[in-house]
């Protein structure tokens, strides 16, 4: 009877060890072909004036396959998809037509209705976090704009709110409202697109703190020191709940799911590896084209008709579709009404030399 049980207990070991072996993450062998071909080739590609982006995918056939993104917007995206090879250096190729992706910032407009949690209210403090939120001042040019407060990261024993760039501190001109972001400056609850523009009607959760990771770095991220008893300590995310401690990376057809300002809680599947995207960002609310940052290893979840991510989405945390103390996964700021783009979580926290905030 022993050796039985022993017997299974190895069985079920191996399984275990074979599922995780054919997890197709970017260091598996087959993507790893893939990429190497999309490294070679995706400069020229990008060269191309309507090619967007490029990842490395799965087929319907369960290939791997190079993803090239075409801009739906641009000059003549039937040719240039017509035009790019269905295979490249023995890879698949895939095009997939989208508009450009954009920074998933919200000017206006409220929460999608018919949702038993509002992601949009004020809440009691100590606050959950996928809630509305941003910078005190993001009001500029007759808009008033916000996105998600995403998570809860520490460094060392301090503790910080994690969101994007461009949701609190991408104001990097006195422009329309006579100021840029600044540390210390107050990041508020709910977002000031859910208190008609006026931020007394908000409250002062965190102060922003850190460096701006763009345009330099390869992340939209940026974090806000927590104000005592206005957060909740275990970081616990609406209609998600505590997280783990520990981190994970994304592999292709990953279930995952997350929980925004606009969108709330929604969940798709993790569809692109390894991808370089460009996207544009304005130097402050509805301001002016301020550059164009190429983001490369990142994370393509699809967005069919933009239900998983949308305006107002941003700086909500990616994490893996389990029940309880999911691992985070990305960080999300961009996309298209078909594909939303996550920073890997490694990156980001590399960046902020932060650790996220959840159970052991």
């Amino acid at each position: 009877m022993l050796a039985l049980v022993a017997g299974l207990f190895l069985l079920v070991l191996a399984f275990a060890a074979g599922s995780q072996e054919e997890r197709l993450t970017d260091k598996h062998p087959k993507v790893r072909q893939v990429i190497e071909v999309q490294e070679a080739v995706t400069p020229g590609l990008m060269a191309v004036e309507d090619v967007l982006g490029t990842a490395v995918g799965q087929d319907d056939d369960g290939e791997m396959t190079l993803v090239v993104y075409v801009n739906l917007e641009g000059k003549n995206p039937a040719k240039t998809a017509r035009e790019i090879p269905g295979n490249i250096a023995g890879a698949r190729v895939t095009v997939e037509i989208t508009e450009p992706f954009r920074a998933m910032q919200g000017k206006g407009g409220g929460q999608k209705p018919g949702r038993g949690v509002s992601h949009t209210a004020k809440q009691t403090p100590p606050i959950q976090l996928g809630t509305s939120g941003g910078w005190r001042y993001d009001l500029a040019n007759g808009f008033c704009c916000g996105g998600t407060l995403g998570a809860l990261v520490q460094i060392g024993a301090v503790q910080y709110i994690l969101s994007n760039y461009h949701v609190f501190r991408s104001d990097i001109v006195s422009g329309g409202n006579s100021r840029v972001a600044t540390n210390g400056d107050p990041i508020i609850q709910p977002g000031l697109i859910d208190v008609s523009c006026n931020a007394a009607n908000a409250q002062n959760v965190a102060t922003l703190a850190g460096d701006a990771s763009l345009p330099s770095s390869n992340v939209d991220a940026a974090i806000a020191q927590v104000i005592s008893g206005m957060v909740r300590t275990d970081g616990a995310i609406l209609e998600i709940g505590t997280l783990s401690a520990a981190t994970v990376e994304a592999f292709l057809k990953q279930p995952v799911k997350k929980s925004g300002r606009t969108t709330g809680l929604t969940r798709s599947t993790v569809t692109g590896l390894h991808a370089t995207v460009s996207v544009a960002y304005d130097n402050e609310c509805a301001g002016r084209p301020a550059f164009t940052k190429t983001f490369s290893e990142q994370i393509v979840i699809s967005n069919k008709g933009s239900r998983f991510l949308n305006s107002g989405d941003s700086g909500s945390l990616l994490v893996e579709d389990v029940a309880a103390d999911p691992h985070a996964v990305g960080l999300l700021f961009a996309g298209s009404s078909s594909a939303a783009i996550a920073n890997p979580i490694g990156q980001v926290l590399s960046f902020l030399g932060a650790t996220m905030v959840g159970n052991q």
